[in-house]
């Protein structure tokens, strides 16, 4: 500005730089009872340096300009600040330059009112900025400022749920950086060099770090408002760019991005995306690791470090999540009609892979790959392990539910390992590894407190034990001569046939009333899994092994008696059927045949007596 003499521009610079230190360092020391304090006194001193930059103007003819008052709705065209005709101020022209300072004191001005709850002030401040800017075209003068103010825009929209309008001002200072990076590219002006000395300008690399750094914060509101509007895939690639890019530029808080990393791995995994979920986690663990090296001011050292600890136990859960869902796909892929292992497809989708997925895989690794050169290597060797850690920190005395959680998804880590295991009597011992580490919580439970997670794992256990029954009934049957099963082999397959019947029995007693009284009516949350105990149970006693005939009546009796409970309480309600119509199906049918059998027992019974 030309008529502006050294020493007033010094003091507009002076009051410029007290208004930022007011906003970024002594805000935070203001009391509970004044927490605006000091964001106050930087407005005043922006409106003091508004109202000297206006009598400049004023000085040397220039019409004056600015917005309306009053609240503003507005909205953003696509290509807005990019002028098609090549019309409007170049922005490095006086004029230009003079647009550009006083739309970045509005800029401040609006994000202090956003700052202290004053929204609609806050609003119109920041359309004032863009009034300014509307007569420039962007040049590397104001392109930061054009960006800065629509990321504050979509950031105010967003937070009033107005997600479409918050859009538009994202998706703008997007294409505003795409194109200027295509067309110039050069470091940028950046807003706090307007009031700055010629001594006191930024490096060209604090340039370039600053205005990317700005553009990052534009993608990951942009992963915010896609995820709002239900497009998911979309929010999940702005939000990995986000993470890259913020490792870049170094510009990070380690335990925030962590957790972010860790949040969109699951996204990736729900989608079958195993390789992007990997690197996702691993990337999260390692810089997590990082956490600790940053001084926080809000704790005590002992709270930050069990704060630290429960979010890399966090992380750590989503591994668990990632191998249990890993493991589940496949076996989805590779079951045949019967849920058996198909060995021939298990081969075929190896050659596939190898041919045809090479490079489609390594092609998605080198557009995903998180990491700086300090991190990059880390993040690459521990894609090769798996970080099981969480148990460690969330321990029954204080995280009970979480405790349990953790270990019904171990459990069934087990039982999907199981599927691919073809040696039978390792199958079996990792079913006995789930059995262990379930009855113990399982039995020690309160069932006052902890009632639905007991069924759960009553439940568990009941399944669990079946499959032992079945396994160990097959190697037995492999390995006999005959069809006739040895006394250690019949106590053992009776043993577990008890103690899955057992657990469904517990399950069952679970629904009674205090009285004992099992429902009449069974609530809708646990009518399958009743139907399905009672069916389970009285296949269990029709199972069990005896030559003693009296034990033999009662075990078909309890069997019948089952099986009678299923098919009358479908009859009595037809709305139940679909909930369990395969057991249906098949109770009908032992209901007709077991009475037969009853009666040739207890005929066998009075000839022998």
């Amino acid at each position: 500005m030309a008529s502006v003499n050294s020493d007033e521009w010094r003091a507009i610079c002076d009051k410029f730089n007290n208004a930022q230190n007011l906003t970024e360092v002594e805000s935070r020391n203001d009391p509970e009872n004044d927490p605006f304090r000091s964001k106050y006194k930087a407005r005043e001193l922006l409106r003091e340096i508004y109202c000297s930059l206006k009598s400049f103007e004023a000085d040397e003819g220039e019409e004056e300009s600015g917005g309306e008052s009053g609240e503003q709705r507005p909205t953003e065209q696509p290509v807005d600040g990019q002028r098609e005709d090549g019309q409007g101020i170049s922005g490095d022209s006086p004029a230009g330059m003079r647009a550009a300072k006083l739309g970045a004191v509005e800029y401040y001005l609006g994000v202090n009112h956003v700052d202290t709850e004053e929204l609609s002030a806050g609003q119109e401040h920041l359309m004032n900025c863009m009034k300014l800017l509307e007569r420039c075209r962007v040049s590397s003068e104001n392109v930061s400022l054009f960006i800065h103010v629509r990321n504050q825009l979509g950031i105010l929209w967003a937070g009033r749920d107005e997600t479409e309008m918050a859009q538009g001002f994202l998706e703008t200072a997007e294409s505003i950086y795409q194109r200027y990076m295509k067309e110039d590219g050069s470091p940028p002006t950046d807003m706090t060099e307007y009031f700055t000395s010629e001594e006191n300008l930024l490096t060209h690399q604090e340039r370039t770090k600053r205005f990317e750094l700005a553009y990052t914060h534009t993608m990951y509101y942009l992963a915010q408002v896609y995820k709002n509007l239900g497009e998911t895939e979309r929010a999940a690639t702005y939000c990995h760019s986000t993470l890259q890019r913020q490792l870049q530029l170094n510009q990070f808080s380690p335990m925030e991005w962590a957790l972010n990393a860790a949040t969109l791995s699951q996204y990736y995994i729900t989608k079958g995306r195993y390789m992007e979920g990997r690197h996702c986690l691993s990337a999260a663990t390692v810089i997590s690791g990082l956490a600790g090296e940053v001084p926080s001011e809000a704790a005590t050292e002992s709270e930050r470090r069990e704060h630290l600890r429960q979010k890399r136990a966090e992380i750590a859960r989503c591994w668990i999540k990632y191998c249990l869902n890993l493991l589940q796909d496949s076996k989805k892929l590779l079951e045949d009609n019967i849920g058996e292992l198909d060995t021939d497809r298990q081969d075929e989708l190896k050659r596939a892979r190898r041919r045809e997925e090479e490079e489609e895989e390594k092609g998605r690794k080198s557009a995903l790959l998180f990491g700086s050169e300090d991190t990059f290597d880390s993040i690459a060797s521990l894609e090769e392990k798996v970080w099981l850690c969480a148990k460690e920190y969330f321990q029954m005395d204080g995280y009970v539910t979480d405790h349990i959680e953790i270990l019904q998804d171990h459990s069934s880590l087990f039982r999907a390992l199981a599927f691919f295991e073809e040696d039978l009597e390792r199958r079996c011992k990792m079913h006995k590894r789930r059995v262990d580490m379930l009855e113990p919580i399982c039995n020690d439970l309160n069932s006052q407190y902890y009632l639905l997670i007991r069924r759960q794992l009553m439940f568990e256990l009941a399944e669990t034990y079946s499959e032992m029954m079945d396994l160990k009934l097959t190697l037995a049957n492999r390995q006999a001569d005959t069809q006739s099963l040895d006394n250690h082999t019949i106590k053992k397959f009776n043993s577990l046939c008890s103690a899955s019947a057992k657990y469904f029995q517990m399950f069952l007693d679970s629904l009674c009333s205090p009285e004992g009284k099992f429902p009449d009516v069974l609530e809708e949350e646990v009518l399958r899994p009743a139907l399905v105990a009672r069916f389970r149970v009285a296949r269990l006693h029709s199972r069990l092994i005896s030559s003693v005939p009296p034990v033999q009546l009662e075990n078909l009796n309890r069997s019948l008696e089952n099986y009678k409970y299923v098919v009358q309480y479908c009859e009595a309600h037809p709305e139940a059927a679909a909930a369990a119509e395969t057991e249906l199906e098949l109770s009908k049918e032992m209901v007709g045949l077991l009475p037969l059998k009853i009666n040739r027992l207890k005929a066998r019974m009075a000839a022998n007596n």
